[in-house]
């Protein structure tokens, strides 16, 4: 397990110094950490200091982020298609943002955009905690999830058919494919708070999940507060997903491939699982951005859609996996 942790942060440490030194102004790996260490008075210490650091930031975060969740989540639902946008945290983000974007709120500060999706991201979480009820079971918590994810696609249909003009709907459309591009230190300070707070919740539910394996029934046995671990979990998740999903749209599949494939690696037990998870969830993202960045330099690809053509062969990888252990 040690070994494992060890190989996934020296990945991770390895994509963030290559993700600080590719990029379309071109340098040397050396001078471009000198740049970004030490101010050479020279426009390259801008782009380090306010483009690529904030950049690689990001997708640490927010990959760390996905990926713990993910794990969380299929810890507690003990089922291995389980994702953090199930409970509907991240379509309630979306919809706050495109709501910001309709109204024109979103060009009356730099952050009134990121600051709507976490506000519809807490009051999606609230809906969710107050459908499921104080002692619901984990189905309740799904279809409550599903409910308000469904309710939130909804309502961001209508928004973006009540566009007034096509380029509204295009920049609406342009957000939800997900991007770290043009983001500055600013949205890591917005979103670092809150992603912490979520880190915290979420690392305290190791011993709750590995007890779950062996039923509701005999985890409420062995003493464990299931109402108290699934508010854990709940408020956790909708602060790592909603704070990601703020900063830079909707980029899916994380929490479901990663701790697919590190699974196997940590024994079947949740608890190891979720650590591997989030470094395997920061190397995933940096990879996917530094792809996006070499496969069309000169063209806007976005994250989201890179993270998709991964993610859906696994997913129906999984399925066909799953139906064939039912049969």
């Amino acid at each position: 397990m040690i070994r494992l942790l060890f190989l996934l942060g020296a990945l991770v440490a390895m994509l963030f110094a290559a993700s600080l030194a590719i990029g379309p102004a071109e340098a040397t790996f050396a001078k471009s950490l000198s740049s970004l260490l030490v101010d050479d008075g020279t426009p390259f210490t801008l782009v380090m200091r306010e483009i690529r650091l904030p950049r690689a930031l990001l997708a640490v975060m927010i990959g760390a982020s996905l990926g713990l969740a993910g794990a969380a989540m299929q810890g507690y639902l003990r089922n291995p298609l389980a994702e953090p946008g199930l409970i509907g945290v991240s379509s309630s983000a979306a919809l706050g943002a495109v709501l910001s974007l309709q109204t024109g709120f979103a060009a009356a500060f730099a952050l009134a955009l990121p600051l709507s999706a976490l506000a519809a991201a807490l009051v999606g979480v609230l809906l969710v905690l107050l459908l499921a009820g104080p002692r619901g079971a984990s189905m309740t918590l799904i279809l409550a999830g599903i409910a308000i994810s469904a309710m939130a696609g909804a309502l961001i249909s209508l928004v973006l058919n009540l566009s007034p003009n096509p380029y509204a709907a295009n920049e609406i459309v342009f957000w939800m494919m997900g991007s770290l591009a043009d983001r500055s230190m600013l949205h890591v300070f917005l979103a670092l708070p809150v992603m912490a707070l979520g880190w915290v919740l979420l690392s305290t539910l190791g011993r709750g999940l590995d007890a779950l394996t062996l039923g509701e029934d005999a985890a409420s046995s062995m003493g464990i507060n299931l109402s108290r671990l699934r508010l854990a979990l709940v408020v956790g998740v909708s602060c790592v997903v909603g704070a990601g999903t703020a900063v830079a749209g909707a980029i899916g599949f994380v929490g479901l491939v990663v701790p697919h494939i590190l699974r196997p690696f940590v024994g079947g037990r949740p608890s190891r699982l979720l650590w591997a998870s989030a470094l395997g969830g920061a190397a995933l993202v940096l990879a996917a951005d530094i792809a996006v960045r070499l496969i069309m330099p000169d063209r806007d690809l976005k994250l989201g859609v890179v993270m998709a053509l991964i993610g859906a062969p696994l997913f129906l990888h999984l399925i066909f996996k799953t139906r064939k252990e039912l049969l």
